[in-house]
């Protein structure tokens, strides 16, 4: 399936809903599968996906607008107007509802820092992300150079978890410097047997690209555990 800009997220359809297909089992073919539920629901997806990416400022009356889009090509109708002069300002819109998004969630997270940052257990750190000790560890604290054993939890301001050693039930083990900032400079402050909640800003983080499950310049918030280190 080709995208007529590399960037351009039209490709939707195929990049974000069959990977949660793929994660799950293909239902066996005398499984008795409703196929207009199973078209639903892959409709559902699509409808979701545009409304992380768009803004939809007329609700109803956008959802229509796009919903006639997508009948028109699927009945094989001719469409109602020059995809060729519309294409570009797509890709344009999509850009810039992106860039909206991305400033509001900015304004959102910093507020919520501001706010963190009065709490008790709550230390600033050079580089602006927040540590809060749960618990004090009594073994030693890791350097760059160190490996580490860790289980952790991170999850968006929002609650979505987007990693867990925790729920794998299989801690994580790698070399300090070969993380994240946030995390290279927030496991430093702990010693081993310690708990710790990790507000990581963007710019300790994944900035303002796009990582996975990750929107960007997202905040992200992780519960770290340090099981063991190795200087």
């Amino acid at each position: 399936m080709k995208c007529f800009k590399s960037a351009f997220v039209f490709c939707f359809a195929v990049v974000a809903v069959m990977p949660a297909f793929a994660a799950e089992a293909a239902p066996a073919a005398d499984a008795g599968v409703n196929n207009d539920k199973l078209l639903y629901s892959l409709g559902y997806l699509m409808g979701e996906n545009v409304k992380k990416q768009l803004i939809l400022d007329r609700g109803e009356e956008d959802s229509k607008a796009i919903s006639q889009g997508m009948r028109d090509a699927m009945l094989d109708r001719k469409p109602q107007t020059d995809l060729e002069t519309y294409k570009p300002l797509i890709a344009k819109r999509y850009e810039d509802d992106a860039a909206k998004k991305l400033a509001a969630r900015k304004i959102e997270q910093d507020k919520v820092l501001q706010d963190i940052k009065k709490e008790k257990n709550v230390k600033t750190l050079p580089d602006g992300m927040l540590i809060r000790t749960v618990k004090n560890g009594k073994g030693a604290s890791p350097k760059p150079t160190s490996m580490v054993k860790v289980h952790y939890e991170g999850a968006l301001l929002d609650g979505t978890v987007f990693d867990s050693s925790i729920k794998r039930n299989a801690p994580a083990t790698f070399p300090l410097n070969g993380v994240i900032p946030c995390w290279t400079e927030g496991l430093q402050k702990m010693k081993a047997g310690g708990k710790a909640k990790l507000y990581c800003p963007p710019n300790t983080a994944y900035g303002d690209a796009q990582a996975g499950l990750i929107p960007p310049g997202s905040l992200l918030i992780f519960d770290v555990e340090l099981l063991e280190v190795n200087n």
